[in-house]
């Protein structure tokens, strides 16, 4: 099967969806997602953004471009977030196509530093990320990895 990378920008039509299915993968309140969705296709700024893999009209990935990613080091911006793949899709370089996209995207958009919060090790390293330090996530008891990439 191929998918498609699409940024939510160009396809408005996907926000519902894309909310709900971030909400169920996350567990973060629908609410949350669907104001930086709202906040994606009606600003001029860079972030938030929001992008998707889809295969035969069905998500199966995706990730956000946000200013925190619910951590301690606000200085450490924008953040991408709610890396997922579905369990069935994982192995076939979905993720990664994605993360090349968004920063891809983000160079564009004028940025050339992301961070990323994660639990992961040596995942984010095969597509030039750097472990830059830890940071204490909001409600966490222990702290978490967070990583940086520079185009």
């Amino acid at each position: 099967m191929t998918y498609e990378i699409i940024r939510l920008a160009d396809r408005p039509d996907l926000m519902g969806r894309a909310a709900q299915w971030f909400h169920e993968k996350w567990g973060i309140p629908l609410e949350a997602y669907r104001e930086s969705m709202e906040a994606c296709l009606t600003s001029e700024s860079a972030v938030p953004q929001w992008y998707l893999a889809v295969e035969e009209n069905r998500i199966v990935g995706g990730m956000g471009v946000i200013e925190n990613d619910f951590h301690d080091r606000r200085d450490l911006t924008p953040n991408v977030c709610a890396v997922y793949t579905e369990e069935a899709k994982r192995g076939q370089g979905i993720a990664g196509t994605l993360l090349d996209a968004v920063c891809k995207d983000m160079k564009d958009r004028g940025i050339s530093t992301l961070y990323l919060l994660t639990d992961h090790t040596s995942f984010y390293e095969r597509y030039g990320w750097k472990f830059l330090c830890l940071v204490q996530g909001d409600g966490e008891p222990e702290p978490a990895r967070m990583y940086i990439h520079q185009m």
